[in-house]
């Protein structure tokens, strides 16, 4: 099994919204792990591992779950895996 790791940056009106919630609630249908929290500037940074087609495949739900409406810019940036979570996790 070949783990990437994807790091989102959400943008737009995406605090105060159920943002995290929503996507935390998705995360029973794919094999990923990770976290997501609010930043101070008013984005969500979410960061999960998991097979790269899984991740597209939970990245491409997050936009259908109908939070596409408040996401104004998404930035990812695929790395690494580091094999550091062990479940999903809203950590702010």
């Amino acid at each position: 099994m070949n783990l990437v790791r994807v790091h989102v940056h959400y943008s737009g009106r995406v605090q105060g919204v159920g943002f995290r919630y929503t996507v935390k609630s998705l995360v029973p249908g794919y094999d990923v792990l990770g976290t997501i929290r609010n930043l101070p500037d008013g984005r969500v940074e979410m960061i999960a591992e998991g097979e790269q087609g899984e991740l597209e495949e939970f990245l491409q739900a997050v936009r259908d779950s109908g939070l596409r409406r408040n996401i104004q810019d998404e930035e990812i940036v695929w790395e690494e895996a580091e094999d550091q979570f062990r479940g999903f996790e809203i950590t702010g």
